[in-house]
């Protein structure tokens, strides 16, 4: 998890980019910690995937294929 300096830093860069402008150097601290945001919260999202499944009003399920792959692919490692 990214920690509550770095967004706070993401925050800033943020507020400060739209009220006067980065210089450079800000610019590449932005782009990095937004990156380094986006590949934690992709992370999230996929471990979310791998605990789920999905059933029908009958109880059976119907769990996607794409999902059950990436579920299988976890388990094998």
């Amino acid at each position: 998890m990214i920690s509550n300096e770095k967004l706070e830093r993401i925050n800033q860069l943020a507020k400060k980019s739209k009220e006067e402008g980065l210089t450079l150097k800000e610019q590449t601290e932005q782009k990095e910690l937004r990156q380094e945001y986006l590949q934690n919260v992709r992370s999230s999202f996929k471990n979310q995937f791998k605990s789920m499944t999905v059933k029908d009003p009958e109880g059976n399920d119907v769990t996607p294929q794409k999902v059950r792959d990436l579920q299988n692919k976890n388990n094998k490692h």
